[in-house]
């Protein structure tokens, strides 16, 4: 009989919870990561995954969760903690070098509390739809957020970029999208999310192409950027440079 898990999120924000039941093994693993990914991409400040109905039935099915893990380390940056872990399962997860990163709580319901009670990062979120005087929008809203959070030294290059990540969706995308911003670490970091699978690739600049040079000037201007796939279109993403 083929093995199965159920994803099922419980919240998404401020604090997100899963709650996964079932068989984690190498052919559930790809469910867990998709389940895991569509949860961080709302941003939450905090993702507990609740494994008390969780059986590890196959350790090469951990590196699904590590993998995903280690690929959001830069973006949304957000602490991932495994919560009512059995003894069998929390060996299984101790055991696995590569899930070093994890976090582990004996009590989900205490978890959730003491993640609720943590501040929340100051984040903004706009919902856009994908025309031309979006641009104009967001780029108020960040500009705004820069000086209210004592970051104007940024806003000019904040802005610029906000520009070209929510351009691009008009250009390309054509779906309403997401646009969030917050501060973290002292670091400011924005994402746009859309509706539409088709991967962003930057394009060689040239005299001739007025919108190709929009993710190389996100790639020059930003600490780290990247593309994270979701179930329902993806997110692009960006953080900033500590300093101007």
């Amino acid at each position: 009989m083929p093995s199965q898990l159920v994803c099922r999120p419980v919240s998404d924000r401020p604090v997100a919870v899963l709650r996964l039941s079932g068989t984690l093994d190498q052919v559930t693993g790809d469910a867990l990561q998709q389940a895991v990914r569509h949860s961080l991409a709302a941003e939450p400040h905090r993702l507990l995954l609740d494994v008390s109905d969780l059986r590890v039935g196959d350790p090469i099915g951990l590196s699904a969760l590590s993998a995903v893990a280690c690929q959001t380390s830069d973006w949304p940056d957000v602490p991932i903690v495994l919560c009512g872990a059995s003894p069998e399962t929390e060996a299984a997860v101790q055991a696995a070098p590569e899930c070093a990163g994890l976090g582990l709580a004996p009590d989900c319901e205490a978890a959730i509390a003491e993640a609720r009670a943590e501040p929340e990062p100051p984040l903004i979120r706009l919902r856009l739809r994908p025309v031309p005087d979006a641009c104009r929008e967001v780029r108020q809203i960040v500009v705004q957020a820069c000086e209210t959070w004592h970051r104007s030294d940024l806003s000019g290059t904040a802005a610029l970029i906000a520009t070209e990540l929510v351009a691009n969706v008009v250009r390309h995308a054509h779906t309403t999208m997401e646009f969030t911003f917050g501060l973290r670490d002292g670091r400011l970091r924005m994402s746009v999310r859309d509706g539409s699978r088709r991967m962003p690739k930057p394009a060689a600049p040239g005299l001739t192409s007025p919108g190709g040079r929009g993710l190389w000037l996100v790639r020059d201007l930003t600490d780290a950027w990247g593309v994270m796939p979701v179930s329902d279109g993806k997110v692009v993403w960006t953080r900033l440079p500590a300093a101007a």
